[in-house]
């Protein structure tokens, strides 16, 4: 069902490789005459609209009730998609730490798995509020990154300590929620 929270996190589908493109090549500003800089504008606009969209897609999918099965799985499809199209150019350009991204990845696929679990359980298990926290804290940093600004290194291993923190608050609420439905 194609509603408008469905679209925003298709749209975060369809900027994170176009984003990802942007953040490897470029030369596509350097060779037309532009600074180097409109590179990093351009990645981090892309970037910034597309986390805008997630802001926004579940804001309008509780307030006008459009949650969907297609929506539960799209959405953080979509955010994992955004998070590690950035971090791994970033990576790929030397702009970020090869352990902090692969720290940052093996989360997301982990807890994308438990949650692909979960809805087999018939569980929904919610994001907590660390993990929106991580998922703040990880856009800031690659924001800081993608702009070249002081302080982007910091801000990437305070979110890879967020990433890891929050990973065992959702195993561990998993766990619980799996506990529970079993025992009845």
């Amino acid at each position: 069902m194609l509603n408008i929270p469905n679209f925003l996190a298709s749209l975060r589908i369809f900027i994170a490789p176009i984003m990802f493109w942007i953040i490897l090549n470029p030369s596509i500003f350097t060779d037309n005459g532009y600074h180097i800089s409109w590179s990093y504008y351009t990645a981090s606009l892309l970037f910034v609209l597309a986390s805008v969209t997630d802001f926004f897609d579940g804001y309008i999918a509780r307030e006008w009730n459009q949650m969907t099965m297609l929506g539960a799985i799209i959405d953080p499809l979509a955010d994992k998609m955004l998070i590690i199209a950035a971090f791994l150019g970033l990576m790929m350009v030397g702009e970020a730490s090869a352990w902090a991204i692969y720290i940052i990845i093996i989360r997301e696929l982990f807890i994308t798995g438990i949650r692909t679990v979960a809805l087999s359980e018939g569980l929904n298990i919610k994001a907590s509020f660390a993990g929106k926290v991580k998922t703040v804290v990880q856009m800031i940093a690659i924001g800081f990154l993608l702009m070249h600004w002081p302080f982007g290194t910091e801000l990437l291993w305070l979110a890879v300590t967020l990433t890891i923190y929050s990973g065992f608050e959702y195993l561990w609420g998993f766990r619980t929620s799996l506990l529970v439905e079993r025992s009845r």
